[in-house]
């Protein structure tokens, strides 16, 4: 067993890391959209769509843009898949009726929320310190729009300036720690984490190996090629967030918000206003670009797992 949870934590050490390089620029876009305010009346919106959101990024930051934030997940994604893929591995332990029993669609599912659990409670602080670096430059231009739209040019370039408040992953940490209540603030948004995490993993995993039942067709499922390990761990991918997409979204801007003053009180209320002021059209803002990263970014992960996994025998 201690061999098994040894190999879980390689292999999904590895799968992270593949699914991060693929997926973190389309992330980038989907906080920026979750992040947006609505516009003035007879203002439009930051961002007009996925692509004006990555036109915009480029041309202001240049291509690293679409990568900031990454230093936080990078250097956390091997924790996160493995405590992730070790998880589920100890789950399958428990639930297993016998020594080399393949499990169910059904046992699977249950393995992927109990999985989600553990890996929620890793998965809180790195989404506030990636979710604040990814938005703040969004936030910045925004406030710049609104004291230009007001005809004063130079203030909002000094808006941007005093906007931009971290200038790296340690720094919004610290600033947290410091100033917002300790490592309680760093956990802001784990309701709403892990309301995404344990249906999301139940889902994830649950159509993943429903669809390589599927593929395999009576056969044994390690039998299977990369190809129908892509598609099933795309499809998957894409399952799990078409169900949890209205979680995350209020667990942004949850942990995007000031703590001073801030705009909610929790989820329930964010959710309640965000459906207010936007109908529940708010609930899916960066619902294309969150789609598009989550197949080939989880199609990734999941090959690179199987594969290591395989490979460790």
């Amino acid at each position: 067993m201690a061999n098994d949870a040894s190999k879980d934590l390689l292999s999904g050490t590895v799968g992270g890391a593949a699914q991060l390089i693929c997926g973190h620029p389309f992330d980038t876009i989907k906080v920026k959209l979750q992040s947006q305010s609505m516009p003035r009346h007879g203002q439009p919106p930051r961002y007009a769509g996925a692509m004006d959101a990555v036109r915009q990024t480029v041309t202001a930051e240049g291509p690293q843009g679409l990568y900031k934030g990454m230093g936080a997940p990078l250097a956390t994604v091997a924790a996160l898949n493995a405590v992730l893929f070790t998880a589920r591995g100890q789950m399958e332990n428990l639930v297993r009726t016998g020594p080399g029993i393949p499990l169910s669609v059904g046992q699977q599912v249950i393995c992927g929320a109990g999985a989600g659990v553990a890996v929620s409670m890793l998965a809180c602080p790195t989404e506030l310190v990636k979710c604040r670096l990814q938005a703040q430059s969004a936030l910045a231009t925004g406030e710049a729009v609104a004291v230009a739209t007001a005809g004063t040019t130079t203030g909002a370039s000094t808006v941007v300036a005093a906007s931009i408040k971290y200038n790296g992953p340690m720094n919004v940490a610290k600033h947290v720690l410091k100033s917002e209540g300790g490592i309680i603030g760093l956990y802001k948004g784990l309701i709403p984490t892990l309301a995404r995490e344990v249906p999301g993993n139940a889902v994830m995993f649950g159509v993943y190996e429903g669809l390589k039942q599927y593929l395999a067709g009576g056969r044994d499922t390690s039998e299977l090629g990369r190809s129908a390990l892509l598609t099933s761990g795309g499809l998957a991918g894409a399952a799990c967030w078409l169900i949890i997409y209205p979680t995350d979204v209020v667990k942004s801007v949850i942990q995007i918000d000031d703590f001073r003053q801030p705009k909610y009180s929790g989820s329930i209320d964010a959710f309640r206003k965000i459906v207010a002021s936007e109908g529940i059209k708010g609930l899916y803002k960066g619902l294309g670009p969150a789609m598009a990263r989550s197949i080939p970014a989880n199609a990734a992960c999941f090959l690179a797992y199987e594969v290591t996994r395989s490979s460790l025998g």
